[in-house]
């Protein structure tokens, strides 16, 4: 079994917007249970299929498998929930990690999440100066929670 160990933070500023290549993901989630997630997603030329399970602290099963672009284009446009999480990625390298921070588009526009994933919960990591306040654990961040209640309706929620 393959172990997902994250933490998510919320950007400071805008110095992020400098470092890295943008990338454009799309992504839409088969099951969004909170038990269980399935998430079909395209980056560029590649599809991948994504099974994650609940977690605990900032640890969760993670199982991930590439599929077909042509597969996974056809489960987007048919099986998945609406709306669909599309976003800008960029993998910025820093102090030994890779934190990867995404820009929202759609109905998640305006919200950045800077996310680091580290080889055990209590790995040391150096934060970058551009990174603010940790939201590790509040559900309201996970791009399977988006699809729920989008950022763009949080103010009124």
């Amino acid at each position: 079994m393959g172990v997902e160990i994250e933490r998510k933070f919320l950007p400071s500023g805008e110095a992020w917007r400098r470092l890295g290549e943008p990338v454009l993901l799309r992504q839409g989630y088969l099951c969004s249970d909170p038990m269980r997630t399935v998430r079909v997603r395209i980056e560029g030329a590649a599809g991948v299929l994504t099974i994650k399970s609940k977690g605990t602290g900032v640890s969760r099963g993670e199982w991930e498998y590439p599929i077909p672009l042509s597969d996974a284009q056809e489960l987007l446009d048919t099986l998945c929930e609406r709306p669909m999480v599309e976003k800008y990625r960029r993998r910025i390298a820093h102090a030994g990690f890779t934190w990867e921070v995404d820009e929202f588009l759609g109905e998640n526009a305006g919200l950045v999440v800077a996310e680091i994933e580290l080889p055990s919960e209590d790995a040391p990591f150096d934060k970058p100066d551009w990174i603010g306040k940790e939201v590790t654990g509040d559900k309201r961040y996970y791009n399977s929670s988006l699809i729920h209640l989008p950022f763009s309706q949080w103010a009124i929620s």
